[in-house]
């Protein structure tokens, strides 16, 4: 098969690492791609992911018989629907369902007609009426912008203050531009809280290993909000019995749902899950793979990701049987200084040798002549797979100094909850 990864970070990185090994794969290729994929596939340039139809004529050109599409910005705007018009298959949501992710205000509507548990919530367009409400409300919040912002738009204020500052920010002065044109005031849960994610065909679902996220950028889970910091798999506290309630409850009638309404979902669900005192609550969806919990799913996935995906495509989900090796996968992320308001410029980073069952997952890097540099907020996601999680924990922050450069963040507690547990 000759298979386009779209995308350039790391969970774009995680996914063509994963396809390489497939024997079904032919040639491969990254769109842009990064520094990571580049030993891996072809990295495509001077294409953007924006421009559809110069993606539909490079797939034409390559004879691509699969395309996976990473971020949720080219679902959002309808890349799988273009590439399908043309007869080329694609492993991913459709515009229509994937708007259970570019739309939260979308998203938390539909899983009250279908009664998804989640949060208690509101949905304001004006700032004014967003303050009254504001002054009702006896409970602790969160405020979320509807729209797409880099898995920056979800905020936690602490005080009154703060929240009507944040409403100010994203309904008034427009923080996150057109992204933030209606915002949700929900209810703060109270638990852990776990990714999981499922391949789909839009009828059958398959979860993936749960997974954990840590958001927040500094230790214990202070500092503000970003696109992920770290990630661990499986996580110990999501039960078989809590894995059954969240297909039963939250992805089977998402799935079903989106079928009836004619936004048929194929590809990757991720349910953010909440484990309340009251039982499992829904934080959101999102319409592909996580990022960074693609790098701790995938490098314990046994079956070919290749065939997964084809039988997603080819609505042949339920003949799959999907195989995870025994073990745990701990993912480290190291971030630039300043990230993730404004992360610094370009810093050369120096590489030393890994040992075998860890993988550097490039994120924000770029070539510069003959050398790597950064070039974002998150650069790498570093990934160690063990035997468990405390032996994984112990490899990659053992080895984590053998890549390094000028400024170099990362949080120091990832899988912390996991241990404490064992």
């Amino acid at each position: 098969m000759n298979v386009l990864v779209i995308g350039s970070g790391g969970r774009e990185h995680a996914i063509v690492w994963k396809v390489r090994q497939s024997p079904k794969l032919k040639n491969l290729y990254a769109l842009p791609g990064n520094p990571g994929t580049a030993g891996l596939a072809e990295n495509v340039s001077g294409i953007s992911i924006d421009d559809h139809a110069a993606i539909v004529a490079f797939c034409k050109s390559k004879q691509i018989d699969l395309v996976i599409v990473g971020p949720e910005a080219p679902l959002a705007s309808g890349i799988v629907d273009s590439l399908s018009a043309e007869g080329i298959r694609c492993f991913g949501p459709k515009q229509a369902a994937a708007q259970i992710e570019a739309s939260k205000v979308f998203a938390k509507d539909f899983m009250a007609r279908y009664k998804i548990p989640t949060a208690r919530y509101a949905t304001f367009y004006q700032f004014d009426e967003a303050i009254r409400y504001l002054q009702t409300v006896d409970y602790p919040i969160v405020i979320k912008a509807s729209g797409l912002a880099a898995g920056k738009g979800v905020i936690l204020p602490e005080t009154i203050h703060e929240a009507k500052s944040t409403l100010k920010s994203i309904l008034v002065d427009k923080a996150f531009g057109d992204a933030g044109d209606e915002v949700i005031i929900e209810e703060r849960l109270v638990g852990q809280e776990v990714s999981l994610m499922a391949f789909t065909d839009g009828t059958s679902v398959l979860p993936m290993l749960p997974a954990q996220d840590h958001k927040r950028l500094l230790d214990g889970d202070e500092g503000p909000n970003t696109g992920g910091m770290g990630a661990y798999a499986p996580t110990p506290v999501f039960t078989d019995e809590l894995l059954q309630e969240a297909i039963e409850k939250v992805l089977q009638p998402a799935i079903d749902g989106l079928r009836k309404e004619r936004r048929t979902f194929i590809g990757v669900l991720y349910a953010g899950l909440m484990l309340t005192n009251n039982g499992i609550r829904t934080l959101e969806f999102n319409c592909r793979f996580g990022d960074p919990e693609t790098q701790v799913t995938l490098p314990l996935l046994e079956t070919d990701l290749l065939e997964i995906a084809e039988a997603c495509v080819d609505s042949r989900l339920n003949e799959m049987n999907i195989r995870w090796k025994n073990g745990a996968a701990v993912c480290v992320v190291l971030a630039n200084k300043g990230y993730p308001e404004k992360p610094e410029g370009e810093k050369t980073i120096l590489f030393d040798e890994l040992p075998e069952d860890m993988i550097c997952f490039h994120a924000g890097t770029k070539f510069d002549k003959e050398n790597i540099v950064t070039s974002g907020g998150r650069v790498f996601g570093l990934t160690a797979c063990a035997g468990d999680i405390e032996n994984a924990v112990e490899k990659v922050y053992a080895n984590i100094e053998k890549v390094s450069f000028e400024g170099m963040h990362f949080r120091k507690d990832i899988a912390d909850r996991a241990l404490e547990g064992a």
